[in-house]
């Protein structure tokens, strides 16, 4: 897909999920919960990655609620404070009474100084911008996650990544770029789609 679309389609999806009432929202985050809790990948995960949703994003927040309560450790991304200016994520460990303070774009961070790389971690839920049923996906357009999480670099141990998004968000094909890092399924607050990844990442 040519950039302008990317962009177009990019902010088309924005509003469109921006429009969700809070009810409709709080809807959704419980039945994205419902779906969720009953995978094999997120009963078996010790160590969660969530997001702290913004701009009309699916709430993942009772999922974390419902780990934390199932004694999992649950983790929010950061960027990269070892690095300076990286464009790389890492992930900061969540709790009900974590403490929050903005990045240089606004968006609220654990106040912690331990952090860990995301390849520590075994399951990733991730926010998206739309997806197709191939399990493609098209994001923010920052590349943060596709940098932290490129199955090119060889490591021993590989997070399960799953993408999260309300039923709104899906196209009828979305072409993936070269730098897009695979999604293992992609959740939504009706249901549940496998993806098929081998091991160098493509499908």
């Amino acid at each position: 897909m040519p950039t302008a679309g990317r962009l177009a389609l990019r902010k088309h999806m924005r509003s469109a999920r921006r429009t969700l009432s809070e009810q409709a929202q709080a809807q959704a985050a419980q039945g994205l919960l419902a779906h969720l809790r009953s995978r094999p990948e997120l009963r078996r995960a010790r160590r969660v990655a969530v997001y702290l949703p913004r701009d009309g994003e699916i709430d993942p927040e009772p999922i974390a609620e419902w780990l934390y309560l199932r004694r999992c450790l649950v983790f929010l991304p950061v960027i990269d404070p070892i690095t300076r200016g990286s464009q790389r994520l890492r992930f900061a460990p969540w709790r009900p009474d974590t403490c929050f303070s903005s990045n240089r774009f606004g968006i609220p961070e654990p106040v912690v100084t331990d952090t860990v790389p995301g390849w520590t971690l075994d399951l990733v839920l991730l926010p998206l911008v739309a997806f197709d049923a191939r399990g493609n996906r098209l994001g923010m357009g920052g590349g943060f996650y596709d940098r932290s999480f490129d199955l090119r670099r060889p490591r021993a141990h590989r997070p399960r990544l799953i993408g999260l998004a309300h039923d709104l968000q899906e196209v009828e094909e979305l072409p993936a770029a070269e730098h897009d890092v695979p999604l293992h399924g992609i959740a939504t607050d009706t249901r549940f789609l496998a993806v098929a990844v081998t091991a160098k990442g493509a499908r």
